[in-house]
């Protein structure tokens, strides 16, 4: 599974205005913060704006700021605003041609169920808990124990087969 870039600015942005809530930003700040191109940030800025994540003021001392507290703003809910689809392989597309192994195979439901435990993950976590958990990355203290319901991923791979 892998997010789109859309979706990873919209969660940056996020995450960027709820560490900086005594102040507005503007989207040039959110854009030098990450490296990410201005026009992109903007269109992603008006959509989290018509959805009320974040909230605009127009003018000399405007800028951006949440539009809602960051314990109401879940993440699973902002990915699935924020992504185009979540079909993991053609055969979740009805516009696609479709796959010739679609009758007897099995893996299709895998991969559904695979999508629906990554989105259970997304939703059980609130902006809030993303921030507390960057703000002890960034001031460089360990956190003392996990995050109740955050668990860390570890990533196991095969070593490549040796040529017989």
């Amino acid at each position: 599974m892998r997010l789109t870039a859309y979706t990873d600015y919209s969660l940056r942005t996020l995450i960027f205005l709820a560490m900086h809530r005594e102040q507005h930003v503007t989207i040039q700040d959110i854009a030098d913060a990450h490296g990410i191109a201005k026009n992109h940030l903007t269109k992603v800025v008006h959509q989290l704006g018509t959805l009320g994540y974040i909230a605009t003021t127009r003018g000399r001392n405007g800028g951006l700021r949440l539009g809602m507290e960051p314990e109401d703003i879940n993440i699973g809910d902002v990915v699935r605003h924020t992504e185009t689809d979540f079909h993991m392989a053609s055969c979740f597309d009805d516009s696609s041609a479709g796959c010739m192994y679609s009758a007897n195979c099995g893996l299709k439901g895998v991969l559904g169920s695979a999508t629906a435990a990554f989105l259970a993950v997304l939703d059980a976590i609130t902006l809030e808990q993303v921030v507390i958990k960057e703000e002890r990355k960034q001031r460089g203290k360990a956190a003392p124990g996990k995050d109740p319901g955050v668990q860390d991923i570890a990533m196991h791979f095969k070593a490549p087969r040796k040529a017989a």
